[in-house]
């Protein structure tokens, strides 16, 4: 299973680090220059790469990888 996180905090994370530890393929998208996977027990068991949002390369990139993916994990709030 692939999953794909959106960095934040809350469930997300921990949700996420539970389903690394079954075996999930979890890729976190974190901001360009603030990752924190690898900082404390829910960075364990996953790929990490930064992303810029801002920029339309990066939008393009989350699409595609989100478009490969069985789960996406996200805890943004609404507008």
């Amino acid at each position: 299973m692939r999953v794909v996180e959106m960095a934040g905090k809350g469930p997300g994370p921990f949700a996420a680090m539970l389903l690394a530890d079954m075996g999930a393929d979890v890729v976190r998208i974190d901001r360009v220059g603030h990752s924190t996977v690898g900082s404390g027990p829910t960075g364990r068991g996953r790929r990490h790469v930064e992303v810029d949002l801002k920029q339309l390369e990066g939008v393009e990139f989350v699409l595609r990888l989100v478009s490969g993916a069985d789960v996406l994990i996200e805890g943004f709030r609404p507008a």
